[in-house]
């Protein structure tokens, strides 16, 4: 390059004559740059806000663990609401202690956060209500985020979540990946439900993180949401409040309107959360009933309330999925069942070890779901791999499953959250309803049984066994394709 004269420089070496010059360093300069890039290094950087919202009914047991896991957190939230309603225990004076200004080291320095306690009383609306309550204090945070007043997250998981959410402005919506501590469990039926519902949660969550960390439902239990998102649902969806009380799975809807208005709704890659867990056959029922429901109602086309049904909606095809395969596994068992009765009943049954290959690939398929939960232990791959419990576990889902949509079809109006309250108090008898259905149809077909001719029994069972062979491939086949997904290094 050719200098002006009055531009620095020398010749180029081996060629002093030469009108070609390289620049010499002004020392000045260079001592202005390094005191630039120190400046530069020193400006402070943008930190989003968040304001966490904790509804919280009845929760004294639990409560002061979710602030305390709040209060361990990498990265602490800006503030916390504790939205205390309808309860009749000591939730507020348990909350009440921990209410104030809190300074915390942590690897990323001093934080600080504050923490609030509302009782706002009887709360027609419930937990929505008390979701609405605590977004009208944090709306004018970057984010907000949900913690149920029975989940405890890891210490890295508000950091996790918010640093996922803040390198996608096209994100609306993210969900901790949820497990069931079940450490401190008493009786062999609490442990039983809790590794079938660790099982669930796992499955659930896999299949979510395999389909690109698209989630269906940003759960309440412990997700983190933009809220330039929630405004915009505010504004698509005419309303005044980003929760509403029309359906049964208040999240599921909230996260169709969040897809609906443009953003995205992802499960984390690596916050994690521990969730209560339902302990009786009673309070587990009343769960599984109300978000089955819920979802029954957003799958259904038209209008059967306030809220359309969204049949094609993205983020109900996994739940098209579940529900059709719990159709599959109604109809085998069922159909299995009678057969295997009929057959004994005139002595025609003819054991074959081909029907050993569907149980041997649900206990692959078990195994599979253990192996990839993150804390998974002795009991879950006991549950997995003795068959017996989780062939229990899935019936006790298909009561859940039929009782549903029995429920949703006969238009009756009940509300299951108040159904769900009285259940964890120990109080009804419907979880009982689908065990007495399932006897009075085998005492039918029983009475009915006896009464056909002989020749018709065994046309029947010539009939009955080769479809139930044909779906019991299929559907053996498609489990085989589940055991042989490659998991991708997730973790559930």
């Amino acid at each position: 390059m050719t200098l002006p004269p009055d531009v620095p420089g020398r010749p180029l070496p081996g060629n002093p004559t030469s009108n070609q010059y390289v620049r010499v360093p002004d020392p000045t300069m260079a001592a202005y740059a390094d005191e630039f890039l120190a400046g530069v290094e020193d400006l402070p950087t943008y930190r989003p806000t968040i304001g966490c919202v904790i509804p919280a009914y009845n929760e004294a047991e639990t409560i002061a663990g979710v602030l305390d896991s709040l209060l361990a957190q990498t990265r602490l939230p800006d503030v916390i609401h504790v939205i205390v309603n309808n309860t009749t225990d000591d939730t507020v004076e348990v909350a009440g202690y921990y209410a104030g200004e809190h300074v915390r080291m942590t690897r990323n320095g001093e934080q600080m956060t504050e923490i609030f306690v509302h009782d706002i009383g009887k709360n027609a609306d419930k937990k929505v209500g008390a979701l609405n309550y605590g977004y009208s204090l944090v709306e004018g945070y970057d984010y907000l985020l949900g913690v149920d007043g029975d989940t405890t997250p890891e210490p890295d998981a508000v950091e996790e979540l918010v640093n996922e959410i803040a390198s996608d402005d096209r994100i609306g919506g993210i969900s901790a990946i949820y497990s069931i501590d079940d450490s401190a469990l008493d009786g062999p039926m609490a442990k039983f439900l809790i590794a079938g519902q660790r099982a669930q949660f796992s499955a659930f969550n896999m299949q979510n993180l395999l389909r690109g960390r698209n989630m269906a439902v940003l759960g309440g239990q412990f997700s983190i949401f933009a809220t330039r998102a929630l405004r915009d649902v505010l504004e698509d969806s005419h309303q005044r409040t980003p929760w509403v009380k029309d359906s049964e799975v208040e999240d599921s809807l909230l996260s169709l309107q969040i897809k609906s208005a443009g953003y995205l709704t992802k499960i984390s890659a690596a916050a994690r959360a521990h969730v209560g867990g339902m302990t009786t056959l009673r309070s587990l029922d009343a769960q599984q009933v109300k978000w089955n429901f819920g979802a029954i109602d957003l799958m259904w086309p038209g209008q059967r309330g306030d809220t359309p049904g969204q049949p094609l909606h993205p983020n109900l095809r996994l739940r098209w999925f579940e529900h059709i395969s719990m159709v599959i596994n109604i109809t085998t068992r069922l159909m299995f069942l009678t057969l295997l009765l009929g057959s004994l009943s005139i002595n025609a049954f003819v054991f074959s070890p081909w029907w050993l290959v569907p149980p041997a690939a649900a206990i692959l398929l078990n195994f599979r779901v253990a192996r990839s939960m993150y804390y998974g232990n002795r009991r879950d791959y006991l549950f997995a791999l003795l068959l017996a419990p989780a062939e229990v576990y899935m019936w006790i889902r298909i009561g859940h499953f039929l009782r549903s949509w029995t429920k949703f079809a006969s238009r009756a109006q009940t509300d299951n959250w108040a159904a769900q309250a009285k259940a964890e108090r120990g109080a009804g008898q419907g979880y009982l309803a689908p065990l007495a259905v399932l006897l009075v149809i085998l005492a039918v077909l029983a009475a009915i049984w006896l009464q056909i001719p002989i020749d018709a029994k065994s046309d029947i069972l010539a009939v009955g066994w080769p479809v139930l062979g044909i779906i019991t491939i299929l559907q053996t086949g498609w489990m085989m394709t589940k055991v042989l997904r490659r998991y991708k290094g997730f973790k559930a």
